[in-house]
């Protein structure tokens, strides 16, 4: 039988994978491959152009899905990067949204799982890009150090960049799929 890596176990089935009580996301039937890619997408989009069609083409607002779910009874916080869209580029919805869920997780007493997948900070949105690495190392810093709350950071193949220069690197525990490409320029 041929083995799969995290991210494509959690693509075919993620509450099984993790015993998650609900699924987070329902993945489209179809197969996707690089020449259908890009023919479909022309080389030349402005940046709002390329958010509708990540958008259209994965289902996700942006690159990162958020819950709070069951794994093995114990209710956690997770996010879930997705590089399909945008190449899992953090921008500033990706900033907010984990910053809200460590916000709640450190609330309600949480522990948080975040898998990562990413190219790093998303360039077209400049500073307000690279400020998501100081505000959610600030918040994770709160919920860690103040709270004395736990936090596991799982990297999958590839994460770059302001990921891995800010909470990629921050778990109480950091978790690496074999082979994984894992760097900061």
């Amino acid at each position: 039988e041929e083995e799969l890596n995290l991210e494509e176990k959690l693509r075919e089935e993620p509450e099984e994978e993790l015993n998650l009580e609900e699924k987070l996301r329902e993945e489209p039937e179809e197969e996707l491959n690089l020449e259908e890619k890009l023919r479909e997408e022309p080389e030349e989009k402005s940046y709002m152009d390329r958010i509708k069609y990540s958008i259209k083409n994965t289902g996700l607002n942006d690159a990162i899905q958020t819950g709070i779910g069951q794994l093995n009874g114990i209710t956690i916080a997770m996010g879930i990067m997705d590089f399909e869209f945008i190449a899992g580029t953090m921008g500033s919805v990706v900033g907010e949204k984990i910053t809200s869920l460590i916000k709640f997780s450190s609330k309600q007493s949480l522990p948080i799982i975040i898998i990562c997948a990413s190219g790093g900070a998303r360039m077209q949105e400049g500073s307000l890009s690279l400020m998501q690495m100081a505000k959610i190392s600030s918040v994770l810093y709160n919920y860690q150090l103040i709270n004395k709350l736990f936090y596991v950071s799982i990297l999958t193949s590839p994460t770059t960049g302001g990921v891995t220069a800010s909470f990629g690197m921050l778990g109480d525990i950091i978790i690496a799929e074999p082979d994984t490409h894992i760097g900061f320029a």
